[in-house]
């Protein structure tokens, strides 16, 4: 019987056994996870479930029980020690669990602030499990003073949410603008002006020097000299893929766990998908940090343990939703040297990023149409008369046809 051991109780790792039931598999699945709760969704952790719209079990991607009608071996609230990669084993928790296959889905780790300018002092969160957000949870009451540390999609969403739970919102991001590294200054601005209408103090160009407090957080000096009081921070600045384990057993790393197209890190009988992973993509190599990624790259690998040798083709799609806001990205907008402006209906906006003649990306507030035609021209390599995207009496989908 073929054992196959999976890492990770995120996204990747819980879409990863479920293909591989789904398409059949017959051996033996292990799915190994640190959190004590079977895999759940994230994006909705610091929205819908913050806000409480959201309820704990509703959360979960399938019911627990999911797990043993398909006979998945789910070990939860277990650290992984160490993988053996001569004897094709790893140590859990203790036990010993052999593998003919092992995937590795273990996602990435929120970048937190040092501890020489107060990144440790009680009050002081990041979000991105469950526990987080239930740690945070109780200080978010009317009227508390909180500063968010960074402006990218992370920061700019727990604004969104303590702004409306009425909290005292202060945003500091260290660039020149929001979204620098992600977004067009386009779509920075239209940000800047939704988090300013809803009250959010938003400071660009200006970072954390250091928080203050003994033991806990009291305040903040930010670096343009400006002292704010405080009850407690949310850190947004980033993360990073988690490759410990994949280091510590040798494994190649190259912004995140190397693998090929199939998946397959430098031990043909590894394999790594999600937020860890890094792939070829259009004869370079990128990592994607998106929840439609880590199901597309681990039912991909899913699918290759089986022996289907098919090469991940990503399709890059993000959103976020802010306020009453939903943004859909579509693409990559990496290299882009043109930003054309599409006005819909109803207030409704998207920006279409080209490199030349080229369509790489779009931005997409409020126009799912927008972005579902967008996204079929990038995928099927079409690029559309930037003149016929501005001009807002282009049907849109007569642009498919073209």
């Amino acid at each position: 019987m073929t054992n196959v051991v999976v890492i990770g109780g995120g996204q990747a790792g819980a879409s990863l056994v479920a293909r591989l039931r789904g398409n059949g598999f017959d051996g033996k699945i292990t799915l190994i996870g640190e959190e004590p709760v079977p895999p759940y969704q994230r994006p909705p952790l610091s929205k819908a479930y913050l806000l409480g719209e959201m309820t704990e079990d509703r959360l979960l991607l399938r019911p627990e029980t999911f797990y043993g009608e398909n006979d998945i071996d789910l070990h939860l609230d277990v650290t992984v020690e160490a993988i053996d990669r001569a004897n094709k084993q790893v140590t859990a928790g203790g036990q010993t669990i052999a593998f003919d296959h092992l995937a590795l889905c273990t996602g990435s780790v929120p970048r937190s602030l040092p501890a020489r300018i107060g990144g440790a002092l009680d009050g002081v969160h990041v979000v991105r499990t469950l526990k987080d957000v239930d740690q945070m949870a109780p200080r978010c009451t009317t009227g508390a003073k909180v500063l968010i540390v960074g402006g990218g999609y992370i920061g700019l969403e727990a604004a969104a949410v303590a702004a409306k739970l009425g909290l005292q919102v202060t945003l500091v991001e260290m660039s020149d603008r929001i979204l620098q590294r992600v977004a067009a200054p386009e779509t920075s601005a239209y940000f800047r002006d939704l988090h300013t209408s809803h009250g959010v103090d938003l400071r660009e160009g200006v970072g954390l020097d250091h928080i203050t407090g003994d033991t806990a957080v009291t305040g903040a000096v930010l670096t343009d000299g400006t002292e704010l009081e405080l009850d407690f921070v949310i850190v947004g600045v980033g993360i990073t893929p988690a490759t410990d384990l994949a280091e510590a057993c040798g494994l190649e790393i190259e912004n995140g766990i190397k693998t090929n197209a199939l998946g397959q890190t430098s031990d043909p009988s590894i394999w790594a998908a999600g937020d860890c992973a890094s792939f070829p993509h259009n004869g370079g190599r990128i990592r994607l940090e998106s929840v439609g990624n880590a199901i597309d790259q681990a039912e991909c690998v899913a699918d290759n343990i089986m022996g289907a040798e098919r090469d991940y083709e990503a399709k890059p799609w993000f959103w976020s939703d802010q306020y009453d806001v939903k943004l859909q990205i579509a693409g990559l907008s990496t290299g882009y040297n043109r930003v054309v402006t599409r006005q819909g209906e109803g207030g409704t906006v998207s920006f279409w990023y080209y490199r030349d003649d080229t369509l790489l990306a779009l931005d997409a507030m409020n126009d799912p149409r927008a972005y579902m035609v967008g996204k079929r021209l990038i995928e099927s390599g079409k690029s559309p008369d930037p003149a016929a995207v501005a001009d807002p009496e282009t049907n849109l989908k007569a642009l498919l046809k073209a």
